[in-house]
């Protein structure tokens, strides 16, 4: 059964929801009698005095020379920056900056990242608990080598590092969630969406011995050369998206679908500790200065402070923490009970009779499959897996490539630099110069990347920017060069030119730009 990539008719939020919602965020004004300012990811930040914060706001400030490379530019991740190594483990690496006290940390992390989950019950309790259905089992399987995941390749099926998300509208008589609770206390009309009935939240291509797979996800794909300027040409790849052997009944008529594949994990923890309001300062929803570049914040329940925060994690930007993406990947793409999301089944839903009843690993006294210290272990784990070193920052072509970046306006998403929190606790992350290259903030890409299905208070033509540190290592680390959120693009290049929407007009300059600034353009990204 193939799914449309498309559903006209999502809201963007209005322009009085969206200033109010800035307000809020940046802790300027409250919203509504009940709302409270914003609270960071990090409780206990220390707070910056004026001075500090102007004297960060020139060091972050996008550079106009081009002949040289920026001071500290080689390290994106501060101190926290690695060693560009030359082998697949060259996003594995622990932060830079890390004590040998707290790699001890890491690596019981990275153990708990690669375990192998098995069904239950079984003899080996610590690691029992898996699915009944799910699509990995363990962390590692989707997040190759802590890299990008791809689409399935030639013979290979479904299985590998790639799902659909899945929801349908909500109906009207439906009970608000937290979040829609919030954003409708607001004024901000959202689309309301809720898991399949039937299927949950995402397509389950796997199931342990005695229950039935959810179904398998196909693609076929639809090939068109574009034309370049300077005679060259590229290809483009549009997917089509099947569910087949759907396992328990037929598909609902009005199912949303979104593929996704598992993203790369490296410098997670300092995207973590940026500011929100150094991420909100970017944020123009009503394109106030003209640019055609309208990037909107993602709200997300955080279930840990059980308030709305800035969302920064997920192609959608739907999680506000890695603790919360950590704990939201076991529970869907693996079935482990956790802290966070308690349920014993997993993604399956009241339809599923069989899998609610079947055997699961909490029980006596243990009370979640994946406890508490093994849930912060691994989240600790995420935080500081390192950024590598760039390479060739002062090779000629490289500096020509990245003044063709920022001339082409490609900066107006992917924002160059940022100064983390000064954290007490967390010297790993504290105070840091950094280069992720993203506003993390969610922007209209057009109908060629639409899903159709939207998250939170994101549309289905939105997406999050993603950072693009690491992106020139991708074939180092995973063996392919697949890019997007459905891996659809074979290449830096054709990632490019599916930017559509507020994207169009630096797309199109790609296009028409000479072949040598063409390549510059790609020799710089292959850097980062």
């Amino acid at each position: 059964m193939t799914r449309p990539q498309f559903r006209p008719g999502f809201a963007f939020l209005s322009r009085s929801a969206c200033i109010a919602l800035g307000a809020y965020f940046l802790g300027v004004a409250p919203i509504g009698a009940a709302a409270e300012p914003l609270q960071d990811v990090h409780l206990d930040v220390v707070p910056r005095s004026q001075d500090e914060a102007a004297r960060i706001k020139t060091v972050t400030a996008p550079t106009t020379e081009f002949g040289a490379p920026e001071p500290f530019e080689t390290n994106p991740a501060g101190a926290a920056t690695v060693r560009a190594r030359k082998d697949a483990d060259a996003f594995s690496q622990p932060s830079g900056n890390i004590t040998f006290a707290r790699e001890m940390d890491f690596k019981l992390g990275n153990g708990l990242f690669k375990k192998v989950w098995v069904s239950s019950p079984s003899s080996t309790k610590a690691s029992d608990g898996l699915g009944p259905v799910y699509n990995a089992r363990s962390c590692q399987r989707c997040h190759l080598k802590d890299g990008r995941g791809h689409p399935p390749e030639g013979d290979e099926d479904s299985r590998v590092s790639m799902f659909l998300r899945l929801s349908v509208p909500a109906h009207d008589d439906a009970a608000m969630s937290e979040i829609e609770t919030y954003l409708a206390a607001q004024g901000i009309d959202t689309p309301r969406t809720r898991p399949d009935p039937v299927y949950g939240g995402q397509l389950q291509d796997l199931a342990v011995t005695g229950h039935a797979a959810e179904g398998q996800m196909r693609i076929t794909y639809e090939e068109a050369d574009i034309a370049l300027s300077d005679g060259e040409s590229a290809t483009l790849h549009t997917p089509s998206y099947t569910i087949a052997d759907p396992g328990y009944g037929p598909l609902s008529d009005d199912l949303l679908i979104s593929p996704r594949v598992a993203p790369q994990m490296i410098g997670l923890g300092l995207v973590e500790a940026i500011p929100a309001a150094d991420i909100l300062a970017h944020a123009d929803p009503d394109d106030r200065d003209g640019d055609g570049i309208s990037g909107r914040a993602q709200i997300a329940w955080s279930k840990v402070h059980e308030r709305p925060m800035l969302g920064r994690f997920g192609w959608k930007a739907g999680n506000p923490t890695i603790e919360q993406q950590s704990a939201s990947a076991f529970a869907g793409d693996i079935g482990i009970s956790n802290p966070l999301f308690p349920g014993a089944a997993g993604d399956c839903t009241p339809a599923q009779e069989g899998c609610i009843a079947g055997p699961h690993g909490d029980g006596d006294e243990r009370v979640f499959e994946i406890d508490r210290e093994g849930l912060d272990l691994v989240t600790f784990y995420s935080r500081n897996l390192a950024v590598p070193a760039r390479r060739d920052v002062d090779d000629p072509e490289v500096l020509r490539g990245k003044q063709v970046f920022y001339e082409t306006g490609c900066i107006a998403c992917h924002s160059p630099k940022y100064v983390t929190h000064r954290l007490e606790g967390q010297d790993e992350q504290s105070f840091q110069l950094i280069w992720p290259y993203s506003d993390f903030l969610l922007h209209d890409m057009g109908p060629g990347l639409a899903d159709g299905r939207p998250e939170g208070v994101a549309d289905g033509q939105e997406w999050r920017t993603p950072p693009l540190w690491g992106i020139g290592m991708t074939g180092q680390v995973n063996g392919h060069t697949r890019f997007l959120h459905d891996g659809r693009a074979h290449s830096i290049l054709e990632a490019i030119l599916w930017h559509g929407g507020e994207a169009q007009a630096a797309r199109d300059r790609v296009v028409e730009m000479p072949a040598g600034a063409r390549a510059a353009l790609i020799r710089f990204l292959e850097s980062l």
